[in-house]
């Protein structure tokens, strides 16, 4: 027999909860700690706003924050904080005055002080009875302790008053660094949330969220991205691959394009992942829009996040092409998606994703390109495993994903990539330009396919209304990949090709 699960308080932000396997449970004493701007008065405010929502009575504390300056906050966000008792306890006496500036000329100034503000708290909580306390800022609290001792006997008391009332609480203090700064309160309190933001050299500062600890709750451990927007908090989890998997399924899909499907040994394995590397212009996202279509021509959705160009420039491209891009858009079955990766975190992005897959049920996704993926976010480390989760995610979805990798290179040179991002792929085509006859051309292979036979033929690919032409293989070359091809065939065929 499994024990009963605690009594859980929701904070009313969906992936935080997420991460806390359902809320707070009730009735205990948190710590919430970031730097200035990292979102905590806002979080506070959001748990609180919960707790009205719930029929709760609700209560949030202060030392130095106006009601007037805490409700300009709440505007900003478009909320109401109607249901919400606030109080300055400052300036709220065991009797609701003022405390008093008297002079002392035994104890310590700051020792009276302490124990006045802790009364006041006390006497406000028993007249309110608050289901739900804030205090912010709490670290006001330490610094009249002035002694680690001291301020863990205040917690230690606070604790015991508020848990008599069956309240959760949470303290809301300043701090800048990615560790507790607290080792006087981490034993006293039943939780640690951490906020934490950094300013990249470019770009929208990014926020994360960490839970240090949470006695008797199995939490999701390690970073998780933050966004804070009008309308409050935003928590995205760090994506787990494996807790999304469905029976797999192990049929192929066709490209419309006979030959690119003979390329391919039949298609792409559902749940699989294909990346189209060469360098620009190549024909890389004409390609993976020729999929897109045969995605909608089965019914399925299929959606393309651009981080290259604009949706504008690249229905402009289709439509040069005759390409029916548009129509399968204004029939929703397909979606382009502009990001801008100076605004967006890859948790964020991976949020994006599964947004689409899981809501709208879309079968094939196209990240173009990599690079505009990654040179977007330089300052975020450890890229290739977010995208390395995202894939693995994808592929238990049962989901085709095509990836674009635009190599660096033309004619004659050696195509290197920014970064070696080809073993998370499960399938490979390499594009290349090539000289023969006075005329640049194109040409592919498909390199790699992990899940079965591909054809190792180098054929020439051309670009012309109404899309991507796969023609025959270029027997008659040797070099073809390298840029500087020879010719090895019949000199009269050589202008015929």
């Amino acid at each position: 027999m499994q024990p009963d699960r605690p009594a859980i308080d929701p904070t009313g932000i969906a992936g935080l909860d997420d991460i806390l396997k359902g809320g707070l449970p009730s009735g205990q004493l948190y710590l919430l700690e970031g730097a200035s701007g990292a979102g905590k008065t806002t979080l506070g405010l959001q748990f609180l706003l919960e707790g009205v929502r719930r029929g709760e009575t609700v209560l949030w504390c202060t030392l130095s924050e106006t009601e007037s300056q805490l409700r300009s906050t709440a505007r900003a966000h478009g909320w109401d904080l109607a249901g919400v008792n606030i109080v300055n306890v400052s300036q709220a006496g065991s009797e609701g005055g003022a405390l008093q500036d008297t002079e002392y000329s035994f104890f310590a100034p700051g020792d009276i002080e302490l124990h006045d503000v802790t009364r006041a708290i006390m006497d406000v909580a028993a007249r309110v009875r608050p289901r739900r306390v804030v205090f912010d800022p709490f670290s006001d609290i330490k610094l009249l302790a002035r002694d680690p001792l001291r301020y863990r006997r205040q917690l230690l008391q606070l604790r015991e008053h508020f848990a008599g009332m069956g309240a959760t609480v949470l303290l809301i203090q300043e701090h800048g660094l990615e560790q507790p700064s607290d080792p006087a309160g981490e034993g006293v309190v039943h939780g640690i949330i951490g906020l934490y933001q950094a300013a990249p050299d470019y770009g929208k500062p990014r926020r994360r969220l960490r839970v240090h600890k949470l006695r008797g709750v199995d939490y999701r451990e390690g970073f998780h991205d933050v966004a804070l927007k009008t309308g409050g908090l935003v928590v995205y989890p760090r994506l787990n691959a494996s807790e999304h998997a469905l029976p797999e399924d192990r049929a192929e899909i066709a490209s419309g394009i006979p030959a690119l499907d003979q390329m391919l040994g039949g298609g792409l394995d559902r749940g699989s992942s294909l990346l189209v590397m060469g360098p620009s212009g190549a024909g890389k996202s004409t390609l993976c829009s020729q999929f897109a279509l045969a995605s909608a021509g089965r019914g399925e959705r299929a959606v393309i996040y651009l981080f290259d160009e604009t949706k504008r420039a690249y229905l402009a491209r289709t439509d040069g092409l005759q390409m029916p891009l548009r129509e399968r858009i204004e029939a929703r079955q397909v979606e382009i998606v502009q990001v801008n990766p100076a605004e967006f975190s890859p948790g964020e992005f991976a949020h994006m994703v599964r947004a689409h897959v899981e809501e709208q049920d879309a079968r094939l996704v196209v990240i173009d390109s990599l690079n505009g993926y990654m040179a977007g976010m330089p300052d975020e480390s450890h890229l290739a495993m977010h995208m390395h989760e995202l894939l693995t995610y994808l592929a238990l979805r049962n989901v085709v994903t095509l990836l674009t990798m635009n190599q660096q290179g033309m004619i004659g040179e050696s195509p290197s990539m920014p970064v070696d991002v080809s073993y998370l792929a499960d399938a490979a085509i390499a594009l290349r330009y090539f000289e023969a006859s006075g005329a640049v051309r194109r040409a592919a292979s498909v390199v790699k396919r992990r899940c079965g036979p591909h054809e190792v033929l180098i054929r020439e690919l051309s670009i012309a209304p109404p899309g991507v032409h796969i023609g025959d293989a270029l027997h008659e070359f040797h070099g073809v990949l390298s840029g500087q091809p020879d010719w090895r065939g019949r000199n009269e065929d050589l202008a015929t090709r």
